[in-house]
């Protein structure tokens, strides 16, 4: 895979396409469902790309060479696809270091009894990070938990954006900016 400290067009576009192809899960490998339970032909896991020691790191960089254009040193990671997102910028060697943090549901009951956990600062921007933007309704819910907790959102960042669904738009009209680094505009039937 190649150096991706200064990603070119087609450095983009090849890391992508290895992502996409380790993500992709195919309903011949396995039963498959949508949220509701229905049978669906196709998914993207992208717990598989990120969770391999040779996809996370390169994506750590490219994701982390994008955030320092856009002047941003802090990231935010709400469920499961996130944790490895934030986990790989924030391992990205960078002056100064990126901070990560981790949005819960609910405020934890004891303890610090914190929404956000890590070492994030209110009053900095901060941008979101998640694994796929479809709907953009659990984007919008952890933006507005951070909110809620004081903290200022920038935007989000996301490996693959599903551009049938209106969630960037829907985001970008309540002031989030939207960046992937993979638009996928295909449908079940075209897969």
């Amino acid at each position: 895979m190649p150096d991706m400290s200064s990603a070119t067009y087609d450095e983009l576009i090849d890391l992508g396409r290895q992502l996409y192809d380790m993500a992709l899960v195919r309903s011949e490998q396995e039963h498959l469902t949508d949220p509701r339970g229905k049978p669906i032909g196709w998914l993207l896991d992208t717990r598989i790309p990120m969770l391999s020691g040779v996809v996370m790191p390169e994506v750590g960089r490219v994701l982390g060479e994008r955030l320092r254009a856009k002047g941003i040193d802090q990231v935010a990671g709400f469920g499961f696809g996130a944790y490895a997102l934030v986990s790989a910028v924030v391992a990205t060697a960078s002056t100064p270091p990126f901070m990560g943090g981790f949005v819960r549901e609910q405020r934890k009951a004891h303890g610090r009894r914190r929404l956000v956990e890590g070492p994030l600062q209110r009053g900095k921007p901060l941008v979101l990070l998640d694994d796929i933007l479809n709907s953009g309704r659990s984007a919008w819910k952890a933006v507005e938990l951070l909110r809620q907790d004081g903290f200022e959102v920038a935007g989000l960042m996301t490996l693959f954006r599903f551009t049938w669904s209106g969630g960037k738009e829907s985001l970008e009209k309540r002031g989030v900016w939207v960046d992937s680094l993979l638009d996928l505009n295909l449908r079940e039937n075209e897969r």
